[in-house]
């Protein structure tokens, strides 16, 4: 990263349009996840361990934009219904929801295409709304928090060297998602093998 961009990244982070951004991209996330709202968060988060922005309100606005934006998706599910098919990321949150309930929409926020997923899938199933809105709000925060204070942390340990607290942070981000996707890989491959249908067929007469 030159100077130049590196200068232009801080007057950024010190700009008070800055939480309206961060606002914004958490909220757009929510249903269009190309988005890089992590990725935001995760760098105010670093030059927030220098002062500026302040963390305290990244977490918030961040958290405020992923919860409306949960919340959109939701209703886009709900208008879309059926017409979501059989595509592979709605199944799986489809069936995540009938043995896990709200719990997975805390969970699929750290998985890549998960939260989407869920959330319109819990519309389109017309999941309680109350009971999505209170799982939300954990999954919400839990999220502006842990994206927040990963790259605070890497500021920290970086303080002179933004760039490498940036690198620290989105490696971070990286291990835990990465962590995330292999427990899951492989609780999936237990109840595949602890089912009925994989066990071997009696023979004896």
């Amino acid at each position: 990263m030159s100077h130049a961009i590196l200068d232009f990244v801080e007057q950024a982070m010190s700009s008070p349009w800055l939480y309206l951004a961060l606002f914004a991209l958490a909220l757009l996330d929510g249903f269009f996840p190309v988005v890089p709202a992590e990725t935001s968060v995760i760098t105010a988060g670093v030059f927030a361990a220098t002062g500026e922005p302040n963390l305290a309100l990244v977490i918030l606005v961040a958290s405020l934009g992923a919860f409306t934006g949960d919340h959109i998706s939701y209703l886009i599910g709900s208008r879309a219904g059926g017409r979501l098919g059989e595509r592979r990321a709605f199944v799986w949150a489809r069936d995540a929801l009938a043995v896990r309930g709200g719990l997975v929409l805390v969970v699929a926020r750290y998985i890549p295409g998960g939260r989407t997923a869920t959330t319109l899938t819990m519309g389109a199933v017309r999941h309680p709304l109350r009971s999505f809105t209170f799982f939300d709000a954990v999954a919400a925060v839990s999220w502006g928090v842990y994206s927040g204070l990963i790259g605070f942390f890497g500021g920290m340990a970086f303080e002179n060297d933004p760039i490498k607290g940036l690198l620290l942070g989105f490696g971070i981000a990286v291990s835990v998602t990465v962590v995330v996707e292999v427990v899951r890989w492989i609780r999936k491959r237990r109840a595949i093998n602890a089912s009925p249908a994989s066990l071997p067929a009696d023979t004896s007469v």
